[in-house]
């Protein structure tokens, strides 16, 4: 659950972000948390050790412990991320059947990514769409190879 702007408790996911980390160290979670996480931020996880670096970082961090199989899928804390990851896995499977995920992945995360964020305002989402693709230089095959084979 979260509070919305006006502060009114939201029961459904307002956004998702994807950030690839290298590792769950300190290190790698550092300058990801600057970024991405609010002062305030508390982080719920299933207690996997790589999630204490998160307390160790100043946030507070809660252990929810899921049960395994179905059980596992309704605990409340995690709903939301399960409906994300469901909804993930459906796109990739259905319109991604196979690709190099290595290479590629960071896009197809940033297409669910950009159109998760925006689904309450689908109307806008085709123009600004289109704005963006006037504003972006034109660019090779090559070139966009390129930097899907050098990891950006």
């Amino acid at each position: 659950m979260a509070k919305a702007q006006d502060g009114a408790l939201v029961r459904q996911a307002q956004r998702v972000r994807f950030d690839p980390v290298n590792s769950f160290s300190f290190a790698s979670l550092r300058p990801w948390a600057d970024k991405a996480l609010a002062a305030d931020a508390v982080v719920t996880s299933d207690g996997l050790l790589g999630f204490e670096v998160v307390s160790r970082m100043g946030f507070e961090h809660q252990v929810v412990i899921a049960g395994k199989g179905r059980a596992g899928c309704e605990v409340s804390a995690f709903k939301w991320l399960n409906v994300i990851l469901g909804n993930l896995k459906t796109a990739l499977m259905g319109t991604h059947h196979a690709f190099a995920f290595a290479k590629y992945a960071h896009r197809y995360l940033a297409e669910v990514q950009y159109r998760f964020n925006r689904r309450f305002d689908l109307t806008s989402m085709v123009p600004r769409f289109i704005t963006a693709i006037m504003q972006t230089a034109p660019c090779s095959r090559r070139q966009i190879q390129y930097v899907a084979e050098i990891g950006t």
